[in-house]
């Protein structure tokens, strides 16, 4: 196995940032129909400084969305608002540093749609 696979399957059976974010001020949930994978992305953004402020997840789904949704809160907590905008298919694939399938790639890049859904769903 190489080390990236051990990074996924590490980050998939122990998530960074599982869980609820109380006094939420962003949320969404999306579903991949391919996989079956659900992830609701809770999140509390500075709108004065225009920062991520934290991120918790929660959902279930196979090793790579979930791997993916980890690793992806891990990046941008404290980044700003206009990162994660901007993050693309591309930015996904090389943090999880592994070539996927184009089915695998959809559920590597859900957890970052959910965010960028999250983010135009701010209160």
């Amino acid at each position: 196995m190489d080390m990236y696979r051990e990074v996924i399957l590490d980050h998939y059976k122990h998530p960074h940032h599982f869980g609820a974010v109380p006094k939420n001020n962003a949320k969404a949930t999306l579903y991949n129909t391919s996989c079956g994978d659900t992830i609701t992305m809770e999140l509390i953004l500075d709108k004065k400084t225009k920062k991520i402020i934290t991120i918790g997840f929660l959902g279930n789904g196979c090793a790579i969305s979930m791997a993916s949704a980890s690793m992806l809160t891990d990046v941008l907590i404290g980044k700003s608002i206009a990162a994660a905008e901007r993050m693309k298919t591309k930015d996904i694939i090389k943090m999880l540093g592994t070539s996927l399938t184009p089915s695998r790639v959809k559920c590597a890049v859900l957890p970052l749609e959910v965010i960028q859904k999250a983010i135009g769903n701010t209160v």
